[in-house]
């Protein structure tokens, strides 16, 4: 199964450069070796259970908890059985079809 995770997270009580509490959660995100892309507006990640997404969303939260009064977060799912690697495949399937030369 792959459950693709795209979410953003951040305090909102901290002015308005917050980067030094989105990189907790990166580097969280990459010490636990889930793939993950890290984009302007948030970040993706993949893994091979509901399970598995959810305490990495929860473990997002508890990197910004002890010194964040206000967090804001969004979250959004698509979880498909019989498929892996979709943080990949689904750019590759979109490239090929217009013609473009994929992404490594």
């Amino acid at each position: 199964m792959s459950v693709l995770v795209e979410f953003a997270m951040f305090p909102t009580d901290k002015g308005e450069s917050v980067s030094q509490y989105v990189s907790r959660i990166i580097k969280m995100i990459d010490e636990s070796g889930v793939p993950y892309k890290l984009t302007p507006m948030g970040t993706v990640f993949e893994t091979e259970t509901m399970e598995e997404a959810l305490k990495i969303i929860g473990e997002a939260y508890k990197q910004l908890e002890p010194d964040c009064n206000r967090v804001y977060s969004v979250v959004k799912f698509d979880i498909r059985k019989g498929k892996s690697n979709r943080l990949v495949q689904k750019i590759k399937s979109v490239e090929s079809k217009l013609g473009k030369e994929v992404s490594k």
